[in-house]
């Protein structure tokens, strides 16, 4: 019987299919906790690492648990009772369960979470919105996805499609623009997007998927999109070649980048199985880790009829 492979060698393969190199300057993904001698036979994978997702790995009896979120986004100074960061800690260390993130690595990366997120929704031509120079690629890596909606699609279609495709929330998806308006090209970046409007649209696509549209941003891409087609109609072309601002798709956060998982867990198997003979048993969480739990319509239309 083939012996499994210890954490150091898992960590060599996850890395290689999620290089470090390409993570923001401001992340730090890779290994959390672990002891690098321990075999890896069970796996687990999950978008977060909250309380909930730990204790089902160890109830799966994982040996590692892979998530696309961080335990640690910023500066850490203990990891004590006090808060539940230590507490995640300290039930890993205690059942011997690793945990490895692959965050903005992974968002960069060939079928990485902006790959896997582009192909469900149907897109076709990949490149990347955020291009990373890589000579040892043999694909096109970076951050974000555009990509060709085959056939004649609307709006309202791909939207249609984004809402079927995801993970179930309370949140749901939110759009703006002409639902009736056809789509032929799609840009997609899993994750907070809006500080990314301009390299949208300089790739002209017609709609951008992405989450946590903040207001301002939102309204002022929008507002802009409006401007341009309408001076577009009177002889006035703006925007120096750009497209006008797209229309927009608002995900829930958590479940857009759940679809990396679609991908993931074969990648990462069929790697470990090339390098050490073993494959292991790998396993994906069903926990909703969107932290909205009721999302109720506003009703303000309803009032202003009765007022009036």
């Amino acid at each position: 019987m083939t012996e499994a492979p210890n954490l150091s060698q898992v960590v060599h393969v996850l890395q290689d299919l999620y290089p470090l190199r390409y993570a923001e300057d401001w992340d730090a993904p890779g290994l959390v906790v672990g002891d690098l001698r321990a075999p890896v036979r069970v796996i687990h994978c999950a978008v977060d690492p909250t309380l909930d997702v730990v204790d089902e790995a160890i109830s799966m009896g994982a040996d590692l648990l892979i998530t696309h979120h961080p335990l640690f986004f910023r500066a850490v100074h203990e990891v004590s009772g006090l808060g539940f960061r230590g507490e995640i800690v300290r039930r890993l260390i205690e059942h011997h369960c690793a945990l490895w993130v692959g965050h903005t690595n992974a968002d960069a990366a060939y079928r990485g979470v902006a790959d896997s997120a582009a192909t469900a929704f149907g897109l076709e031509e990949l490149r990347p919105l955020v291009p990373i120079e890589d000579a040892n690629s043999s694909h096109q890596v970076g951050l974000g996805r555009v990509g060709v909606m085959p056939g004649s699609k609307t709006l309202g279609d791909v939207a249609r499609r984004v809402a079927e495709v995801l993970p179930a929330t309370q949140l749901g998806i939110q759009v703006s623009g002409d639902l009736d308006a056809v789509v032929h090209t799609v840009a997609v970046l899993p994750g907070s997007g809006d500080s990314l409007f301009e390299e949208v649209r300089n790739s002209t696509a017609d709609v951008y998927i992405t989450s946590d549209l903040r207001h301002h941003p939102a309204t002022d891409a929008r507002q802009q999109a409006l401007y341009e087609i309408e001076m577009r109609q009177a002889g006035i072309p703006l925007g120096g070649g750009a497209s006008s601002s797209p229309a927009l798709i608002n995900t829930p956060h958590s479940a857009i980048e759940g679809l990396w998982f679609n991908n993931a867990p074969q990648d990462v198997a069929n790697r470990i199985e090339a390098s050490s003979g073993f494959r292991p048993r790998i396993s994906v969480s069903s926990l909703n880790t969107d932290p909205w739990t009721m999302c109720i319509p506003g009703a303000a239309e309803e009032r202003h009829s009765e007022l009036s």
